[in-house]
């Protein structure tokens, strides 16, 4: 049993959450990973990230989502927030439009920063509020498809989407990797046909930690 907590899970997946402070990104954090919500929630003050695991078919994926804690205030993100992450969630605030307009400008500091097949997700944040809406739908999903972005809309408060959102992003990562690792797996036959299967590579897909795509 000594080693248990080693076979929770066969992949670890880090996740960034991005944006601009108050869009409520630290909200959804706590839904997705401990469904908790506050409504009292001030700026988020250090880095911090949180942990869960999902089943994507068989394979237990252990979801490691990082919040920028407040950094944005102060344009302060470094690049070792974004080091190793394979997803991101982009997210705006849908009833102030000022949230929005600063997407681009973010993607374009994301890719800067982390490799070039991120899955990226843009989310409209707090959907519960639709009456104060400035940013419509079809504005922000046309965005999205024109930078080959994932797109939802969601709402932390009441939890709408929230599990989806997370869960399709994880789902688009782990395919890449089974792609990668299978094409891996036939370069490996036609380069290491002598190589005896399954030692190194059994530990290897046991757990594949923060794999760059």
């Amino acid at each position: 049993m000594g080693n248990g907590a080693e076979e929770d899970y066969n992949f670890v997946f880090k996740v960034v959450l991005i944006g601009e402070s108050g869009v409520g990104k630290t909200n959804l954090l706590s839904r997705f990973t401990r469904n908790e919500f506050n409504h009292d929630s001030r700026t988020t003050i250090g880095v911090e990230f949180s942990t869960r695991t999902v089943l994507l078919g068989t394979a237990a994926v252990k979801a490691q989502i990082w919040d920028t804690a407040g950094l944005e205030r102060y344009r302060a993100i470094t690049s070792a927030y974004y080091r190793g992450a394979v997803g991101a969630l982009l997210v705006f605030d849908l009833t102030k439009h000022q949230t929005y307009t600063v997407v681009e400008r973010w993607l374009k500091e994301l890719y800067d920063h982390a490799e070039a097949t991120i899955v990226v997700m843009l989310v409209g944040n707090k959907s519960d509020l639709n009456h104060a809406r400035e940013v419509p739908t079809d504005e922000a999903r046309m965005f999205a498809e024109n930078n080959g972005l994932l797109f939802i809309e969601t709402s932390a408060l009441d939890s709408t989407n929230v599990e989806l959102a997370f869960e399709t992003v994880l789902k688009e990562i782990f395919t890449k990797v089974s792609k990668q690792r299978q094409n891996n797996t036939r370069a490996n036959a036609v380069t290491l046909g002598s190589a005896q299967p399954g030692q190194e590579q059994g530990s290897e897909e046991k757990k594949a930690c923060c794999i760059s795509l």
